[in-house]
């Protein structure tokens, strides 16, 4: 038997870096049904506009659209429903304290399938202003420049 994992990833949320800091990365199991399982190996998953919230105790995603499966019939859910996410309860309340106390949020940041499993990569997030974002756009843009002189020098 094979030990080695394996991961492929099915969907980034490429927003919440252009939005955000990334401070922490956290990995959650999703509680799923088995037609929303199928649709996301089939990589129909939106992230963009999603995040994360605590709720009695339980983390929860908010706005991750996983499409209807073409196959299932009434078995499929509602695109837009929460999803559980699977946390230590530790995990949870240091979370959920950090996010509370400074201001920080919890944005789900890719999707992917780890030995079989469907896994979210979750980060703990301090949101960007105006002008970093100009300051990171302007240091891409720099190291652009950087590249293009050194590939025509050589």
């Amino acid at each position: 038997m094979n030990n080695k994992e394996t991961e492929q990833v099915i969907a980034r949320n490429k927003k919440a870096y252009h939005d955000y800091f990334v401070l922490e990365i956290y990995e959650a199991g999703i509680a799923l049904y088995g037609t929303e399982i199928k649709s996301i190996r089939n990589g129909r998953v939106n992230l963009k506009d999603s995040f994360c919230s605590v709720d009695n105790g339980e983390m929860f995603t908010i706005g991750m659209h996983i499409s209807p499966y073409e196959q299932g019939n009434i078995f499929n859910r509602d695109p837009m429903r929460k999803k559980k996410l699977l946390l230590h309860k530790k995990e949870i309340m240091r979370l959920f304290g950090q996010s509370q106390q400074q201001g920080l949020s919890i944005v789900p940041l890719q999707l992917y399938i780890k030995n079989g499993r469907a896994k979210l990569e979750i980060g703990l997030c301090k949101g960007k202003k105006l002008h970093d974002k100009r300051e990171v756009a302007a240091k891409r843009d720099a190291e652009r420049t950087i590249d293009r002189a050194l590939k025509e020098r050589y």
